[in-house]
């Protein structure tokens, strides 16, 4: 599909967001081309690495909250939990571009990548609480695994957005360079990755992340709460306020539920 634009050339695998004009806002369709994405490059034997890149200057605003809405609950056989069992699951390198904002989901997939690069203009921010959901894609977990928890905290229920200086200080990217030099060094990563012994880097790379079990339970877990938060009178008050451009109410949201 147009707005996920995948390639494979020279051991890597390069998937784009190519939705500009909405953010690159991710749709059901497009979790779907993602989740089938990865799952090809994981069974082609010409590729060693998998690149996230963003395009028009920025990366993903996250869930298109209008194409959310219009496909009602999401299920656990759905495209975007395939996506995160794509993610949990994929064996070969993960390797992340970020130009711009980097929002939702947007953020929490670079948890599992295992090298993120970024531009000076990169931003990254986990607005589940002001939608009146909880976090996703193991966001619980892997964040203060990573950053710690006051970070984890502030980014998942303070709501702070990290700008890459921060976000490299507290261990969430690898390294902020020029925008005009991002995917190349990315690329240059990569293809240093797929000339490695194939076999011996899934190894290494399976025992510094561990089994993946215990990421996806916690999975499940989020999906369950994120699941029934869904059908709140806060996010529902969060997605119309949204949707009609006005600050949300949320005391009338507590107020429905007396």
């Amino acid at each position: 599909m147009d707005d996920i634009l995948i390639e494979r050339h020279d051991g890597l695998q390069v998937l784009r967001f190519n939705r500009p004009t909405k953010k690159n806002a991710i749709t059901q369709a497009m979790y779907g081309a993602l989740a089938e994405g990865i799952a090809a490059g994981e069974h082609d034997e010409r590729v060693g690495a998998h690149l996230l890149f963003g395009s028009g200057g920025i990366f993903t605003a996250g869930n298109d909250l209008k194409d959310f809405v219009a496909h009602g609950a999401v299920t656990v056989s759905g495209p975007v939990v395939a996506f995160l069992e794509a993610l949990v699951t994929a064996r070969k390198p993960l390797i992340a571009a970020v130009d711009g904002a980097a929002i939702g989901i947007g953020a929490t997939m670079l948890l599992h990548c295992d090298l993120v690069y970024a531009s000076p203009a990169a931003q990254l921010s986990m607005p589940f609480l002001d939608l009146g959901i909880v976090p996703e894609a193991a966001s619980s977990l892997l964040l203060p695994q990573r950053a710690g928890h006051p970070v984890a905290f502030e980014m998942l229920c303070l709501g702070a957005k990290l700008d890459a200086n921060r976000a490299l200080a507290v261990g969430l990217i690898n390294a902020v360079l020029p925008a005009d030099q991002l995917e190349h060094h990315a690329i240059a990563a990569g293809a240093t990755l797929a000339a490695k012994p194939r076999e011996a880097l899934m190894i290494s790379r399976r025992l510094l992340r561990g089994e993946p079990a215990t990421v996806r339970a916690r999975i499940t877990e989020e999906f369950a709460h994120f699941a029934e938060r869904l059908r709140s009178p806060e996010a529902q008050e969060a997605v119309a306020a949204f949707l009609e451009k006005r600050p949300p109410n949320f005391a009338k949201a507590r107020k429905s539920r007396q």
